[in-house]
């Protein structure tokens, strides 16, 4: 993420050597390379090549979401996987319908991927990695780092 964010923070279309990002954010070039590879083939990312080549952003920060980003790295986000679309029959008891925890599963993964999906790359460059991040979108919880307890109740109870 943060290699992404140093991208964002770069004049747009202008290719950064991947050694110099690498050096930049302490990560190992063989390891970004692995990952920007992947990010260019969701087309996140363009590469040139040459003596003028490395990485761009394929779009706009601000249409790049964290979310995107983990998903094409990291795979679907959710807690659990019976939560995931189709994967049901992963719940361990006989169906989704016996597992009375599977509802603070599910609304733990939407309020995940809505505050992920919320949050750009832009939003992280003009926050410098600290992005107001005032809860899920749709509820009324105090916050990421509010109470955690207090806000699985209200989103689980009603």
């Amino acid at each position: 993420m943060a290699a992404m964010a140093e991208l964002a923070a770069k004049a747009p279309g202008v290719p950064v050597r991947l050694r110099e990002i690498a050096a930049e954010q302490d990560i190992s070039e063989s390891y970004l390379e692995q990952i920007f590879m992947a990010l260019r083939r969701a087309g996140l990312l363009e590469s040139a090549r040459g003596a003028q080549g490395g990485y761009a952003l394929a779009r706009a920060p601000e249409t790049i979401t964290v979310g995107e980003i983990v998903r094409v790295l990291e795979g679907p986000i959710a807690p659990v996987s019976c939560v995931l679309e189709g994967k049901h029959e992963d719940c361990r008891r006989s169906g989704a319908a016996d597992c009375p925890t599977r509802p603070v599963w599910a609304r733990l993964a939407d309020c995940m991927n809505l505050i992920l999906d919320s949050v750009t790359l832009a939003d992280i460059v003009v926050d410098s990695g600290d992005p107001d991040l005032q809860g899920c979108p749709d509820c009324s919880c105090s916050g990421v780092a509010g109470d955690a307890q207090s806000h699985l109740r209200r989103r689980t109870l009603g």
